[in-house]
């Protein structure tokens, strides 16, 4: 079995599985004592902290170590907030922030707070000019990720945080995909990262709050990690963590260069063995060992499991998992087809032979699940309007049936003449426009219809 998802969870590193298995027998004690077993505990517990400041790159003492990853975001969020109410109430984040970050706009903006949410190109990246203009005199907070967990974009985090410095605003970077491979540079103010991102083990994250951000820890008080992270240290898993951060760090130059020469080798060859694909995300300013694409006439589920079949695990951000049945909000907001969406994330270590029978499997799975697809159940009534014009009703059909019905029939009207797709599946929204671009079909745009929503396509090629 060949495991391409490290971008959800890495394997666990040999060197954390070490760390933790000795640090169970040393680690138990509670490290605010003071007898011996509680010294040896505190040892352990400050000598994590600092390996974990070094390779972030500050102080021990801005570094707290939390339950995850997300904790630690919602934890740095609403502890900045808090410490900044008097500047304002306004938060600004990316349209491509991962979950944790979007669920904390949100509780703040149903708290009575503003959330500007700034676009992304279609490489995935914002503009750091563009993201300057969202500051305002009342911001108290910018989040930015310093690299995306769907198509692997690396983000401008320098400009912008020179830019928030400049307006005097903290700037919060989600470096949970970014930190295995080294430091995030800039002028970041606070940080996160999550421990089986990179190796470690999970239930265990971080969080940098640089000094001189005003911070008000929120929820009832806590001595323990500056009062930042309450609860009894899991010192075994945060020793691990730090343990684990270190050796892939170690190890981050050479695999940095070995994985991207294969990511490159999948992104070239996948649209030349494959018919109808995307490839998105920037193909230059991206992490080493991720990459993203989607095909077209594809349920993202069935290819997932077909793959899984063959031997491969990999993930999607396809609207047609079972999961969710609307589309990645990255995908989204990049404005790239969503179906038949597959990320591919190399671990450290991944042999270059699994990638070559990856390759040598995947053409012939998206063949077989678009054989499948191609003749659905019960055809869509198309209604003849005019000598020009067709009504295709997808109404009730999931992703990519809508698509695949287009293309049965945009050759059925004339050059210049139209096709209304009836769709009440909210992927519509995203994929037809995809559609027509990779097509050379002009996308019109959208008119709002009894039960759901006409997309408007225009035939310009033959």
């Amino acid at each position: 079995m060949s495991y391409f998802d490290a971008a959800s969870s890495a394997p666990l590193h040999p060197v954390a599985r070490q760390a933790l298995q000795a640090s169970l027998d040393e680690g138990w004690a509670d490290p605010a004592r003071l007898y011996r077993e509680g010294r040896r505990a505190r040892l352990l517990l400050d000598a994590a902290r600092e390996a974990a400041a070094e390779a972030v790159g500050c102080r021990p003492d801005e570094l707290v170590f939390t339950t995850s990853g997300t904790r630690a975001v919602h934890t740095g969020i609403a502890g900045t907030l808090a410490g900044r109410h008097r500047v304002g109430r306004h938060l600004i984040v990316s349209a491509v922030e991962h979950s944790s970050v979007l669920h904390s706009a949100e509780t703040h903006r149903t708290q009575g707070g503003t959330v500007s949410e700034v676009p992304v190109l279609r490489t995935g990246a914002v503009s750091p000019d563009v993201y300057a203009e969202a500051l305002r005199p009342e911001t108290a907070l910018a989040c930015l990720q310093s690299a995306n967990h769907e198509v692997g974009t690396e983000q401008p985090v320098a400009a912008v945080a020179e830019a928030c410095r400049a307006a005097g605003v903290p700037l919060l970077v989600d470096a949970a995909q970014s930190l295995a491979w080294g430091r995030v540079e800039g002028g970041w103010s606070l940080l996160t990262g999550s421990a089986h991102k990179w190796g470690g083990p999970a239930g265990v994250g971080l969080l940098v709050v640089r000094k001189g951000v005003r911070y008000a820890p929120q929820g009832p008080a806590d001595e323990r990690e500056s009062g930042r992270a309450p609860g009894f240290e899991n010192i075994p898993g945060i020793v691990a963590a730090a343990a684990s951060l270190r050796a892939v760090r170690a190890e981050a130059a050479a695999e940095s260069a070995r994985l991207r020469e294969l990511t490159d080798r999948i992104r070239a060859r996948v649209p030349e063995l494959v018919p109808d694909v995307e490839v998105v995300g920037d193909p230059v300013r991206r992490l080493p060992h991720l990459l993203t694409f989607s095909c077209l006439y594809v349920d993202g589920e069935t290819l997932l499991h077909e793959l899984d079949r063959e031997g491969f695990s990999v993930s999607s951000g396809s609207s047609c998992t079972s999961s969710t049945l609307t589309p990645s909000h990255v995908l989204k907001a990049m404005g790239v087809l969503s179906e038949g969406n597959v990320r591919v994330s190399l671990p450290l270590g991944t042999p270059a032979e699994d990638v070559d029978r990856f390759l040598d499997v995947l053409p012939r799975t998206v063949a077989a699940v678009r054989e499948k697809l191609g003749a659905p159940a019960g055809a869509p009534a198309v209604t003849v309007l005019r000598d020009d014009s067709l009504v295709v009703d997808a109404l009730g059909k999931r992703c990519p049936i809508p698509v695949i019905e287009l293309a049965k029939v945009i050759t059925d009207v004339p050059i210049g003449g139209t096709v209304r797709v009836l769709s009440d599946d909210e992927a519509a929204r995203l994929d037809i426009p995809a559609w027509c671009e990779m097509r050379n079909q002009e996308y019109v745009g959208e008119e709002p219809t009894e039960g759901g929503t006409a997309y408007v396509v225009r035939r310009k090629a033959p």
